[in-house]
């Protein structure tokens, strides 16, 4: 059996895609930070094992890493676990900056070198970036920037990976109508729209659809797929 991994699969884009995963018949391994109780109510409705393991926590990565390891060889890693900032430059302290590039971009690197040698042949490797590591944004620095280096990190595994038949990818999604997302206020909501050709919010499964073709598509390697709707088209 082909075996997976999602970062922060328990809700949102995470879930959507670990119900992909699942319906392409992988086994699928997903981790949460701090929602025992959505963490809970997915095991019971979906044939997944979920890991308690925060991203900014380097003891819970080191037992993820020992539990993936022990699974065999690994076929699939969705790195979508992530964390935001919402400050500008004068206002993002030191700790806020490393957190959400320890969450973001720190901790996947670990994942992806501790599991290397687990790593199936013709694996396929996907981050879930954002249109805000392509697009600068203005209230949120750390995040935007974080974002931009998982695509740099991205595109420097290829060649890390190279010879494997192990493909790295990108996904860089607009804005999603997560629960999160949800909270906005509606004339924030609207104002988003109004700057997406598509006039909407993406739902979790379009982006969901994004990483099944990166794992389907053995010559998608380096790329970063674009899946925001026309996102600031005016």
């Amino acid at each position: 059996m082909k075996q997976a991994l999602v970062t922060g699969g328990i809700k949102g884009i995470g879930l959507a895609v670990t119900k992909m995963l699942l319906s392409e018949g992988y086994v699928v391994t997903v981790t949460y930070a701090h929602d025992e109780v959505t963490a809970k109510n997915i095991k019971a409705e979906l044939p997944i094992d979920v890991f308690r393991a925060a991203q900014d926590d380097k003891e819970q990565m080191q037992a993820l890493v020992a539990h993936i390891r022990a699974k065999g060889s690994l076929d699939c890693i969705v790195l979508n676990a992530g964390t935001t900032e919402r400050s500008g430059l004068k206002g993002t302290t030191d700790e806020a900056w490393e957190r959400v590039m320890q969450v973001n971009v720190n901790s996947n690197m670990s994942i992806l070198r501790d599991l290397y040698d687990v790593i199936a042949p013709n694996a396929r490797i996907v981050f879930m970036g954002s249109m805000m590591g392509v697009l600068p944004h203005s209230v949120s620095l750390a995040y935007g920037v974080s974002k931009a280096a998982e695509i740099a990190l991205a595109k420097n595994l290829v060649k890390e990976f190279a010879g494997t038949g192990t493909t790295v990818n990108v996904i860089a999604p607009g804005f999603v109508d997560t629960d999160w997302q949800k909270t906005k206020p509606e004339e924030i909501r609207q104002s988003i729209c109004n700057k997406t050709a598509a006039g909407r919010f993406a739902a979790p499964e379009e982006i969901a659809e994004a990483v099944r073709f990166c794992v389907k598509n053995a010559f998608v390697n380096g790329s970063v797929i674009e899946v925001s709707g026309g996102y600031n088209y005016k």
